[in-house]
């Protein structure tokens, strides 16, 4: 069992490192960045995208704990539900907000907002998908 188990987080380390991997080169080609600013703007992409992926795990979390309780809502499970949806929906934009003078320190103004418009594409995306596999909570 925890043989399998390893095998399981192995694989979907493997899944995340490959998407991450997809993103950022999805982000070079898209930017049109010059060399001097790729040398300044990848290393807080960097950081960035950790906190992100942090923020993301969260969502997942949030979207398991809906699963489990999905069959069995009650006011209480709810609430929860409700509680931790809202901190997720307010931490994004504090996110953005935290690493934007570091995104200004590395590029222009212009580049900066295309890349906040490529990573808001890429969120809506992400955001469409778990939409499209979520049922709507049933009411009793």
């Amino acid at each position: 069992m925890a043989a399998a188990q390893e095998k399981k987080a192995q694989t979907m380390q493997f899944v995340l490192e490959k998407v991450r991997a997809d993103k950022q080169l999805f982000v070079a080609e898209n930017m049109e960045l010059t060399e001097a600013e790729a040398d300044l703007f990848w290393p807080v992409y960097t950081k960035y995208q950790d906190e992100l992926f942090l923020l993301r795990a969260r969502t997942i979390g949030l979207i398991d704990a809906y699963a489990k309780a999905y069959g069995q809502m009650d006011n209480d499970k709810a609430k929860a539900l409700l509680d931790e949806l809202m901190t997720i929906e307010s931490l994004g934009p504090k996110l953005r907000a935290a690493f934007l003078p570091q995104f200004q320190e590395a590029l222009p103004n212009i580049k900066v907002l295309r890349y906040y418009q490529i990573e808001n594409k890429i969120n809506s995306a992400l955001m469409y998908q778990f939409a499209a596999k979520i049922p709507v909570i049933k009411y009793k």
